[in-house]
């Protein structure tokens, strides 16, 4: 078992035994139902140091939630890297946001502009692996009653201090593992919390445009602000 892998069992663990309450009426755990894919993941690609590590809030409903991968939208992690794994499901399961896993037929909008971008700059994703890895800080999907998507950001603040040391732990362990130069939290948010999960340790840490389609500088040429974003932080390619 890879050392990424034993991060990522020791946070599911530690997440399941977590209470969240309304509007939170559905919590899904990718790590768990999805762990094959997930494992998949990072035992292919997670091997070895990294130059840059980019950093995502938390599992997308059409993304991270059906394959286990990060802004995993189903063509890019299927087509491109070719992973491919059985998915069960959640214990409770939203009737507006079922997992379908590789049978989603939805595409995630911020997964296949991040792993779009990957496959036109790089090619292949040993090349892009090679010196890059993603991971998300938070593994949960959080839905409403309506099914709509409540980010970390917006739990109480009780649930919060129950989550954000778990997250941040095993996201401290999973940088010292793959010994970045730089870690990029994509979005604000994931941005703060990587600089108060790492404090002033040994790799700098930048911020990422995110790609999501809610964000209208994001809707005007995501791949090319994501390049700028990423030469100011002395990233070369």
């Amino acid at each position: 078992m890879s050392d990424l892998v034993k991060v990522s069992r020791a946070l599911c663990r530690a997440v399941s035994k977590l209470e969240f309450a309304e509007p939170v009426t559905h919590v899904y755990n990718p790590l768990q139902y999805a762990r094959r894919p997930h494992e998949l993941y990072l035992k292919r690609f997670g091997a070895g140091s990294k130059e840059v590590v980019l950093v995502g809030m938390n599992p997308g409903p059409y993304g991270m939630a059906q394959t286990g991968v990060p802004f995993g939208d189903v063509a890019c992690v299927r087509d491109w890297m070719g992973i491919e794994a059985k998915v069960d499901h959640p214990e409770k399961e939203h009737p507006k946001r079922p997992v379908q896993g590789f049978s989603c037929s939805r595409s995630e909008v911020s997964g296949s502009r991040l792993w779009g971008w990957a496959r036109e700059r790089f090619g292949t994703p040993e090349r892009f692996f090679s010196r890059f890895f993603v991971l998300n800080y938070c593994p949960l999907l959080f839905l409403e009653a309506s099914g709509r998507n409540r980010t970390p950001d917006k739990l109480s603040a009780d649930e919060r201090e129950s989550l954000l040391p778990e997250c941040d732990e095993a996201l401290r362990a999973s940088v010292g593992m793959l010994e970045p130069e730089l870690v990029v939290g994509v979005g604000a948010w994931a941005t703060k919390r990587v600089r108060a999960a790492l404090g002033d340790g040994p790799a700098r840490i930048g911020m990422l445009l995110h790609p999501s389609p809610a964000s209208p500088k994001a809707n005007r040429g995501w791949a090319a602000q994501a390049e700028r974003d990423l030469r100011r932080l002395r990233v070369s390619f």
